[in-house]
């Protein structure tokens, strides 16, 4: 993982209802933070999905792999555990798990 990345966060909040997309292949829950941030924490099973944001996102990816193709962009870039990237607010980004689960942290920023 990254320098900066943590392996756990302490005094935070969690919301206890799964955010459930895709029929049950992508699975997050979102951990609030005293500051009023919030990042969502999930898990990513085989198959090809596309995401719409609002807000800026940075995802961390925290075990696995996957491919990711940001709106407007012609290229997939893989990403494996310890690395990340970015998506601009009001845009969409299509991820591709092949195999195995990709777990993942999504920044609100």
């Amino acid at each position: 993982m990254p320098n900066d990345f943590p392996g756990q966060y302490d005094g935070v909040s969690v919301i206890c209802k799964a955010n459930i997309y895709f029929d049950g292949k992508v699975v997050s829950h979102s951990v609030l933070f005293p500051d009023g941030s919030k990042k969502t924490l999930g898990l990513i099973f085989p198959g090809h999905f596309l995401f719409n944001t609002d807000a800026p996102e940075r995802m961390d990816i925290t075990a696995g792999a996957c491919k990711v193709k940001l709106a407007g962009e012609e290229r997939w870039n893989v990403y494996q555990a310890g690395m990340s990237f970015k998506v601009p607010g009001k845009s969409s980004f299509e991820i591709t798990v092949s195999d195995g689960v990709a777990e993942y942290v999504c920044s609100y920023e």
